[in-house]
């Protein structure tokens, strides 16, 4: 035992006068071997190798902008060359034309709905020229909402939809564009809401005014629109 003990304390002996040779401008420097070991040393330490992390594609509700500078489709959304109002009514005339909708009513509906504006947001979350609800939207094969063909192009088939649904019935067609078709089934007509009256008031007022360039060849309405002036003055058109 004594002999254990005195064989240690020679070789920490050793130790301490190795350590005190070093130089005193010399730094000892320590790093964790491939064991986990902590070593000493008076060299430079053992470099540690790091592996880069790997980025993470984000999924949360705000993907889509976190990620726009790196998505191609987003940069072109970004990057496109607003519309002249000429190419938005060329827009509006050629869909209505495709879809034998009368183009007046198409550029009624428009004015009435964004006063064409391509990049409208409703406090109700419709979005672009005719006002498309991001879930009907999305059922016509709108992948951009603002973008006025797409956007044009949707809205003028979901107005013919509701023209079929109600064999040509203007006022119910547009109640139904504004409130949705069940609302105007489970009223039997035009609901009394105030804001689809007006909204109904409004499209057949700029469709019917003088040089709205209606056309005879579209799409013809069954129940015929009546042209009357109320006790103030105002002008009202009714299928009543």
């Amino acid at each position: 035992m004594t002999t254990r003990r005195a064989l240690k304390s020679e070789l920490i002996l050793l130790i301490m006068v190795g350590l005190c040779a070093i130089p005193a401008h010399a730094q000892l420097a320590a790093y964790v071997d491939d064991n986990g070991n902590l070593v000493y040393t008076n060299a430079e330490p053992k470099p540690i190798r790091k592996t880069p992390a790997k980025p993470v594609k984000d999924t949360g509700p705000n993907a889509a902008a976190l990620n726009r500078s790196s998505n191609p489709s987003m940069q072109m959304a970004t990057l496109r060359k607003p519309a002249t109002p000429e190419s938005l009514q060329q827009i509006a005339d050629s869909s209505a034309q495709r879809h034998n909708i009368d183009p007046a009513l198409v550029r009624a509906v428009i004015t009435t709905e964004s006063n064409w504006n391509s990049s409208a947001i409703s406090s109700k979350g419709a979005l672009g020229l005719m006002q498309l609800i991001p879930g009907t939207a999305r059922r016509l094969g709108v992948d951009d909402a603002f973008d006025p063909e797409q956007n044009v192009d949707a809205g003028v088939r979901y107005l013919g939809m509701m023209l079929d649904r109600y064999n040509g019935d203007l006022s119910k067609a547009l109640a139904a564009y504004n409130a949705g078709p069940g609302v105007v089934d489970r009223f039997g007509g035009v609901p009394r809401f105030r804001e689809t009256r007006d909204y109904v008031q409004k499209v057949t007022s700029n469709y019917f005014q003088p040089g709205a360039r209606r056309s005879s060849s579209a799409r013809g309405f069954t129940v015929p629109i009546y042209r009357d002036t109320d006790d103030e003055g105002r002008v009202i058109f009714t299928n009543e």
